[in-house]
């Protein structure tokens, strides 16, 4: 099983799922007014309404009419965004990931395993925090 983020908005979630038997389905998540929903298809597959909304989904590909086998998904998300990324035209969720009892399929933003990761040195850590490089490695300073 493969996905790919096709948008990521604010309010709106497309991943494109290819199955191993090449099937290709589109899951969608949207957040709404009062309810947010995951979509499979068009078809509505989970929904949560109120304040405090569901942020983890689980899904099933490909099991039989009796319920049994398949492929277990889970869809997480972090629908918080920056207060920098208010007023901007390209406002969008903190974070995606889909993943499978192997691991993650596809991830983005806060949810990204390589975001959790601890700088190994320094250098790693300006870079990662503050955005700032200290020129080519090979160069002493």
């Amino acid at each position: 099983m493969r996905a790919e983020l096709v948008r990521v908005s604010l309010h709106q979630v497309d991943i494109k799922i290819v199955t191993d038997d090449d099937e290709m389905h589109v899951l969608q998540w949207r957040r709404n007014l009062l309810w947010d929903e995951v979509l499979l298809d068009g078809k509505r597959q989970g929904h949560s309404g109120g304040f405090s909304r569901e942020k983890v989904y689980g899904l099933v590909f490909g099991r039989d009419r009796e319920g049994n086998g398949g492929t277990k998904v889970m869809l997480l998300l972090d629908p918080s965004t920056s207060y920098g990324n208010w007023g901007s035209p390209h406002q969008q969720i903190a974070g995606v990931r889909l993943e499978t009892a192997e691991g993650p399929i596809v991830s983005f933003g806060t949810l990204d395993p390589k975001n959790l990761e601890k700088p190994s040195t320094f250098s790693d850590w300006m870079k990662k925090t503050m955005g700032m490089d200290w020129g080519d490695e090979r160069r002493p300073n």
